[in-house]
């Protein structure tokens, strides 16, 4: 039976892995929305390879030409905030949210408050509204998919068992391209090496946020906001070939753990096949050419992320949204060669000292939050406020 989905974000690495996925099983799928913030000629593209029914731009400015490529066709194209909102509000099956940043956070929002199927690949969505989204979620009758290779893999390995049988959840962490380095060497890292990942093909921020450790410390939150098990219960452990993407250990002490290659295809085919599975054009694991598996505990004093997030999970509140726009900014200067590499997470932390609003109780305070956590972040790193 073919099921509708639409995909926010499409334009970005997590867009182009779901639509290779579907590409290669079309006559399951029906396109209802893409949209991308601004790119409308790739859009475009896309929208009529996939015959969608709309197409939206974030940035309205991208419209006009939206509009000229799509001329001749059937597919409405629209632009401006209000319209992504408007199509991730749409009634489909599934709908994936891969949009990157804050930005995603209303499309988010409406897309869970229509009821329906949420593929969640956008990680601000539960780091800085975790509370928030949780409550429109149970509120709309929502499902909720983690689609986060370490997620997803937490997702499988709980198949079939209950939360209150799990004693530790542990986050594999790949360590980035630096972990071996010392601390004088961290510091003349360049933005051309920060953004070779040893083993994904990613987006430049998450590129970033992997090689600081900050992706992973952001993932704790996000495993505390999924899974309930308690903070005290979550591990990091640095896994560098990237094999096995997360484990879950029983109070049994029996530990399962979900392995595959390192494509995010493999996550995105397990969200969009739930709960059955899908083929996909993957090559398989070969683990006697991969040959071993190694452990590592993270180095927190060289990759102080995991334990600011940490904190930030623990001081609850609006820490968590504060952290992470400061830390938004930081890698957008780092990317622009503002600031050195380790200054990226000594930036989030300083705001995270200097700038402690109460906790939010809507996605508007947390949208307010956001934006007066840059403002502070630029102040620190002597950016002018934009206005």
């Amino acid at each position: 039976m073919t099921r509708t989905i639409s995909l926010l974000g499409a334009t970005g690495s997590i867009g182009a892995s779901t639509l290779d996925l579907i590409r290669h099983n079309r006559a399951d799928w029906q396109v209802e929305a893409l949209t991308a913030n601004c790119s409308a000629s790739a859009l475009a593209q896309l929208a009529r390879e996939f015959d969608a029914r709309i197409a939206v731009v974030g940035d309205e400015s991208c419209l006009p030409e939206l509009r000229a490529a799509l001329e001749g066709t059937d597919i409405e194209a629209a632009g401006g905030s209000a319209a992504l909102c408007e199509a991730a509000a749409r009634p489909v099956d599934m709908t994936v949210a891969a949009i990157v940043g804050c930005a995603g956070l209303a499309p988010t929002m409406a897309a869970v408050e229509a009821g329906g199927t949420i593929a969640l690949a956008n990680k601000e969505a539960l780091v800085s509204a975790g509370d928030i989204l949780k409550s429109a979620i149970e509120r709309a009758g929502a499902s909720l998919l983690p689609t986060d290779s370490e997620h997803n893999a937490i997702f499988q390995c709980l198949a079939g068992n209950k939360v209150r049988e799990v004693r530790r959840i542990i986050l594999t962490a790949s360590g980035g391209p630096f972990r071996t380095l010392s601390a004088d060497q961290l510091k003349s890292v360049t933005r051309e090496q920060a953004l070779k990942h040893p083993n994904w093909d990613m987006g430049a921020k998450i590129t970033i946020d992997s090689a600081t450790m900050m992706n992973k410390g952001l993932e704790f939150i996000e495993a505390h906001h999924l899974f309930p098990v308690g903070l005290e219960n979550i591990d990091i452990l640095v896994h560098p070939q990237s094999i096995i993407h997360s484990m879950v250990e029983y109070r049994d002490r029996s530990v399962l753990a979900q392995l595959g290659p390192s494509d995010m295809r493999v996550p995105i085919a397990s969200c969009l096949a739930y709960p059955e599975r899908m083929e996909t054009p993957l090559t398989p694991l070969d683990l006697a050419m991969i040959g071993e598996l190694t452990f590592e505990a993270p180095n927190e004093e060289l990759f102080p992320a995991t334990r600011i997030a940490r904190e930030a999970i623990e001081a609850g509140g609006a820490a968590p949204a504060v952290l992470n726009a400061a830390n938004e900014i930081a890698v957008e200067a780092f990317l622009n060669e503002r600031i050195g590499f380790t200054r990226i997470t000594a930036v989030a932390e300083s705001v995270l000292a200097r700038y402690m609003p109460s906790q939010p109780a809507t996605m508007e305070d947390v949208l307010a939050i956001d934006a007066e956590a840059r403002d502070h972040a630029r102040a620190v790193l002597e950016i002018p406020t934009l206005v």
